[in-house]
């Protein structure tokens, strides 16, 4: 006599099995029922049952149940499961993990840089423009987007008007110490228009949105209004009256974005999206 299975689901309807693939660090993954996308920092055993806490790009952390199917990695279904302590962890290989670059955004292997477009971000600083080339700049060269440096704000009346801004060519500017009231608010708010934006982080230096943990301090020093705020930085940390080394220290313990503040993260991300929507294919 044949015997029967109670589950009278069609096959045609039953869900596919998704790979189970450990939670080991730095894995990115997106949670299917609120599209958060962030990597992987830890993994932990809970009362309610096993949890993953993901990092955006941003560092905004979420914590999520691991339950089947409840991810996506590379737009497919996963089980996320939790590794085994010392090992590669447990469950059958899922699909290899994609390659990030230091932005976060997904790397292209083999790819070639673009021609550059019409539009340009220009970057106010040279070590500002140092730090946008490190972690920014495999996604530049991707999108074809070139980045100039802009000795101060200033100049930015005089690089507009030659700049001649279209549809087609726009231009964004990243600035230090955007805050209301202040003369660079001033000076953007004036050079800004339909095919120009002017943004800005809250930064006195370009220093301080690398995060202080990046760079094995407490937190970066209060300088006293009137000094050189760079000159005091060096002097409050013990660091040698060398600020060009000083900034060399401080890019070298840059590797991605999780080592700079969002507010910096989401001013450039918000240029390179004005520079390439709406311009040249």
């Amino acid at each position: 006599m044949r015997s029967y299975s109670p589950d009278l689901t069609p096959p045609w309807k039953k869900p596919t099995p998704a790979p189970e693939v450990p939670a080991e660090t730095d894995l990115v993954v997106e949670e299917v029922t609120t599209g958060f996308c962030g990597a992987v920092i830890r993994c932990e055993k809970t009362a309610e049952g096993p949890t993953v806490t993901l990092e955006d790009r941003f560092g905004k952390h979420r914590v999520f149940p691991l339950v089947a199917r409840g991810f996506l990695l590379e737009g497919r279904p996963v089980t996320l499961v939790r590794p085994r302590p010392g090992g590669p962890g447990a469950g059958a290989a899922g699909p290899a993990a994609p390659a990030r670059t230091a932005s976060g955004s997904v790397a292209v292997p083999g790819a070639r840089a673009r021609v550059a477009r019409a539009g340009r971000i220009y970057v106010e600083g040279r070590h500002d423009a140092e730090l946008v080339e490190k972690v920014w700049g495999d996604d530049l060269r991707i999108e074809g987007v070139v980045v100039e440096f802009l000795g101060g704000i200033d100049d930015l009346p005089a690089v507009v008007a030659e700049f001649v801004p279209a549809p087609d060519a726009r231009l964004g500017v990243l600035v230090d110490h955007l805050v209301p009231g202040s003369k660079e608010s001033r000076i953007a708010a004036a050079a800004a228009g339909p095919d120009v934006l002017v943004v800005g982080h809250p930064y006195i230096d370009v220093w301080e949105a690398v995060k202080p943990s990046s760079v094995s301090i407490a937190a970066w020093p209060r300088v006293p209004r009137g000094e050189d705020w760079k000159t005091g930085v060096c002097e409050a940390l013990g660091w040698p009256a060398n600020t060009g080394a000083a900034w060399q220290h401080i890019l070298s313990r840059v590797h991605s974005y999780r080592d700079l503040e969002p507010a910096l993260l989401g001013r450039v991300e918000e240029l390179i999206d004005f520079v390439t929507v709406g311009g040249e294919s």
